[in-house]
């Protein structure tokens, strides 16, 4: 293989350095991105893997070459340097962002932009896929449909914590599936850590205790916030939190009443529209009928 390009050079110094010396293949390559992939996922960090599937013509690299691509831009790997391991980091942290795989073509006959240091011709095909952390969905309440939930929710490839301040309800006998426990809320609070790829439903057993849990929820930063219950509770634990400097900004990314409408009426009805939603906002899908209540930038006092 050749030198990198001075670009691409650039983003190897910003974080962790490739696992071999560059220029030499290494038979140890899969091995090591693939153990860094499951590191990513478990510490719960994006990443993307970048795999050339397919050559034709002088091409200064091997197929099934990868380069891995993290969230803060590092890479581990390489598919050959030069400009084209620059584009295919850029096009990396887009498919991070969008979630979604991309197949990138380089035809390269002596064009100039990848000329420098590449001295080579063909076509050149990478497969581009994002590494995302398994999607974990915390459910703050032990009741009927928070058993429900967990269940159709795991089923869909969701991990599952459970939070209930009743150790009768918060135990591994009524959630086998749940990976986490806490059996107050002050503990699940001090805690957890929510980012882009945690979910959080609250289906506690009263209006105290899910304005404490939407109050403490709507101040991560949590992919999802899903709140059960009739708009008219709703706005009314909206209108308590701003009066206790929640703001509305933080409060309009809150899905309540949550799940789609689908005229759910059991626990496991419900439970289903839930599940449907928290599927909906993970794969990006828009123009669902969703439940919530559309709030804005005015008063909450004055929509109610």
């Amino acid at each position: 293989m050749l030198a990198l390009h001075q670009s691409a050079a650039t983003f190897i110094d910003s974080g962790a350095s490739a696992p071999y010396p560059l220029g030499k293949a290494s038979s140890q390559l899969p091995m090591d991105l693939f153990e860094e992939i499951v590191k990513l996922r478990r510490t719960g960090k994006r990443g993307a893997l970048a795999t050339i599937v397919h050559t034709n013509g002088s091409i200064p690299s091997y197929e099934s070459s990868r380069m891995l691509v993290r969230e803060d831009g590092s890479i581990a790997g390489t598919i050959g340097g030069g400009c084209v391991e620059a584009d295919v980091w850029a096009a990396a942290k887009e498919v991070m962002r969008l979630e979604a795989p991309r197949k990138m073509v380089f035809n390269l006959n002596h064009e100039a932009s990848y000329d420098n240091g590449l001295i080579c011709g063909g076509t050149l095909e990478i497969f581009v896929e994002p590494i995302l952390p398994q999607p974990v969905l915390y459910i703050f309440g032990g009741g009927h449909v928070s058993m429900a939930l967990a269940q159709s929710a795991n089923t869909a490839g969701f991990a599952i914590g459970i939070i209930d301040d009743r150790e009768t309800f918060a135990n591994a006998e009524r959630f086998p599936m749940a990976q986490e426990i806490y059996t107050t809320y002050e503990d699940a609070f001090e805690k957890l850590r929510p980012n882009a790829s945690s979910y959080l439903v609250i289906v506690t057993r009263g209006h105290r205790d899910d304005m404490r849990v939407l109050g403490w929820a709507a101040k991560t930063d949590a992919r999802y916030i899903g709140m059960i219950g009739s708009k008219r509770k709703v706005l009314s634990v909206y209108e308590a939190l701003e009066r206790e400097g929640i703001s509305i900004q933080q409060l309009s990314r809150v899905h309540a009443p949550v799940g789609l409408d689908i005229g759910a009426l059991t626990p496991e009805e419900i439970a289903i529209s839930i599940t449907a939603e928290l599927i909906a906002v993970r794969r990006h899908a828009v123009g669902l009928a969703h439940k919530a209540v559309q709030i804005e930038r005015a008063s909450l006092t004055e929509e109610g």
